[in-house]
């Protein structure tokens, strides 16, 4: 295994060289790494469709879209956030003048996750360029296209004096976190999530950590005073529509009153059909499964007999292909692993309450979600979960937005996004609007 020692300390020679400092160096990479995604699409697509079966449409939706967003934004606000503030100080201290100066950390190591396997492996340097920083990057090997994609593409494009991708498993990730970094990004499950500490605590290293979480999503009363077909295709979008389930953010199980959940099963086997089509398998509407691994970890949530014993929609699985169908369960046990674990797949729980407040006493009695998701036009219910509750981010009528309205996660420490029916984006690329994602 190669020793990472002579490469890292080439890295930190060009951090200290001070050319990563200038504008015109940041600005140069990040028009360098808008054009590897462009001229790189249809690569990017093709090895996210081997990956893990997404379409072209999935594809630029979660991943390149976003990422032109992201690298125009940065081009957009590079020379703000390198600028100087002046900082107050008491009048004893007059005349003198203090300043607070903006200053890059150094060396980064970054840890991309499969589920979003470019988009979380070149969002994170994004960061690092804007912030003047030189990096190292391990891909997922769980996601091998997409990593051999990256690693191929970076050295082409950018400064391979600054940035370095190194691709491997555990082993590789074990070897790099034995040495010093000025900072560590990990995308992934927690439980990975405590090594990287435990590992970064030996050199004090500062860490960012984004881990997952189940999130829930609150159906209010289905009457008609609220547009439930809308409703009920952002949550199935929410949930089956980004990368089958297998995403942190996406809707991982519903509360709903009992009086209302019959109603609430039938539409949403209405709209599975009519959103992912009678054959979603054939269609390729829904990505497939990303290894066996989590093919197999899926199926074990669904063999339990109880569980089994839920299903109302779905259920079918090919190991073949590593596809699983969407899949509806009604009140499983809550002792039951689909409801302790992550899902991480499109497998939906549905769980009744006598009462729609109720739900608030049900998410406080789990660990934090990352999101919350509540379909609702009750002002006073909108206040208390908004008061009552704690999350990553609560978002009302809609799902997954929250992740597009960047502007707002930077400036919010806990976002609160609305949606009421308008579209929140002035462009919808054509094949988007032929392909009828956007609901």
């Amino acid at each position: 295994m190669e020793d990472f020692g002579a490469s890292l300390e080439g890295l930190r020679k060009t951090f200290r060289s001070g050319k990563t400092r200038e504008e015109s160096w940041r600005r140069s990479q990040l028009k360098a790494l808008l054009r590897l995604v462009q001229e790189k699409e249809d690569d990017i697509s093709m090895a996210l469709k081997q990956d893990l079966g997404k379409h072209h449409v999935e594809a630029y939706r979660d991943e390149i879209g976003p990422l032109v967003k992201s690298i125009e934004f940065a081009m957009a606000g590079l020379k703000g956030w390198m600028s100087g503030k002046k900082a107050k100080l008491p009048i004893a201290a007059f005349p003198a003048k203090a300043e607070i100066i903006p200053e890059p950390l150094g060396l980064v190591l970054i840890f991309s996750a499969w589920n979003l396997p470019i988009g979380l492996a070149l969002e994170p340097i994004i960061g690092a360029i804007a912030a003047g920083c030189v990096a190292v990057l391990k891909p997922s090997e769980q996601a091998p296209a997409c990593s051999s994609v990256i690693a191929k593409s970076i050295p082409a494009y950018l400064d391979p004096k600054a940035f370095k991708v190194i691709e491997g498993g555990s082993l590789v990730a074990e070897r790099l976190l034995e040495h010093k970094w000025d900072k560590i990004f990990f995308t992934g499950s927690a439980a990975v999530g405590r090594l990287i500490m435990t590992a970064a605590a030996k050199h004090l290293t500062p860490v960012t950590l984004e881990l997952g979480g189940k999130c829930p999503a609150i159906v209010d009363s289905i009457s008609s005073s609220w547009d439930k077909d809308v409703a009920l295709k952002r949550i199935l979008a929410g949930k089956f529509g980004t990368c089958s389930g297998q995403a942190c953010i996406v809707v991982d199980y519903i509360l709903v009153e009992k009086k209302f959940s019959s109603e609430l099963v039938q539409l949403l086997k209405k709209y599975i059909q009519t959103v992912f089509g009678d054959n979603p398998k054939k269609t390729h509407s829904v990505a497939r499964i990303v290894n066996k691994k989590h093919f197999t970890r899926l199926k074990s949530l669904l063999d339990e007999p109880k569980v089994k014993a839920s299903v109302v929609y779905g259920g079918s699985m090919d190991e073949d292909n590593l596809f699983i169908e969407p899949t509806l369960l009604v009140d499983p046990p809550l002792n039951a692993a689909v409801m302790t674990e992550e899902i991480f797949g499109p497998i939906l729980p549905i769980i009744t309450l006598e009462k729609i407040e109720d739900s608030i006493d049900f998410i406080n009695s789990r660990p934090k979600p990352l999101t919350i998701y509540a379909f609702t036009h009750n002002e006073t219910l909108k206040k208390k979960i908004a008061s009552q509750t704690s999350s990553g981010s609560l978002v009302f009528n809609d799902t997954i937005v929250q992740v597009s309205s960047s502007i707002m996660l930077i400036t919010m420490p806990k976002a609160i996004t609305h949606s009421e029916g308008t579209t929140l984006f002035s462009y919808i690329p054509p094949h988007f609007r032929e392909a009828g994602c956007w609901i």
